[in-house]
């Protein structure tokens, strides 16, 4: 099995959702790491720098159309693209993903096109809460009763999580990738959550 991490950036993604999950996979503490135990890679509709809300741009791994088939994860990053037709080309992706057993996480609007699409019809799972869930998956989405209303929810290998989640969304799919033991997860998110001043006052 490939060690890559797949991550789904569509036009105006939301850099912020990525930040913490990319970050603990690549680096330690202290620099990155020598041997990660997984890699980063982006995949955009083509092989064109894919811009974030903020104007950043980032220059795509692979295209819609050179994915690879062995991957660990696929990891879909929220932003204003998954409301766009082009989103409409993740669905396939995301299907075979879910059919072959591999992780899948969507956040903020990547949990409501999962729901647009049904993939959240047999799994617990969070979002921009119900109301967009159902206004987004419409007759397709069938599990409301599956919802939770918590930061991020973690089942049957589906990761979802709502756009001011960025932190939970990454210790769940941390956890579930086994990036590092649990006890170093729990540090590197509340080392995140508190703040630096907090976990180390000053004497």
């Amino acid at each position: 099995m490939s060690n890559e991490i797949l991550y789904i950036l569509l036009p105006d993604y939301a850099a912020h959702e990525v930040v913490y999950l990319a970050q603990a996979i690549a680096s330690d503490e202290y620099a990155l790491k020598e041997n990660p135990k997984y890699v980063n890679k982006v995949v955009a509709p083509t092989m064109e720098p894919v811009k974030s809300i903020g104007g950043f741009q980032t220059l795509p791994d692979y295209s819609f159309d050179t994915i690879p088939d062995d991957y660990t994860a696929l990891v879909l990053i929220g932003g204003f693209g998954w409301s766009t037709l082009i989103a409409k080309q993740v669905e396939p992706i995301v299907k075979e993903a879910i059919e072959k057993g591999k992780i899948v996480g969507a956040i903020c609007n990547g949990a409501s096109f999962m729901a647009k699409c049904g993939f959240l019809n047999s799994v617990k799972h969070t979002g921009n809460g119900l109301e967009q869930l159902k206004l987004w998956g419409g007759d397709n989405y069938t599990n409301p009763d599956g919802y939770i209303h918590a930061q991020t929810v973690s089942d049957r290998n589906i990761v979802t999580a709502n756009g001011s989640a960025s932190l939970e969304f990454a210790k769940e799919l941390l956890l579930l990738l086994e990036n590092d033991t649990p006890e170093r997860i729990e540090m590197y998110y509340q080392f995140n959550k508190q703040g630096f001043c907090s976990l180390f006052p000053d004497n």
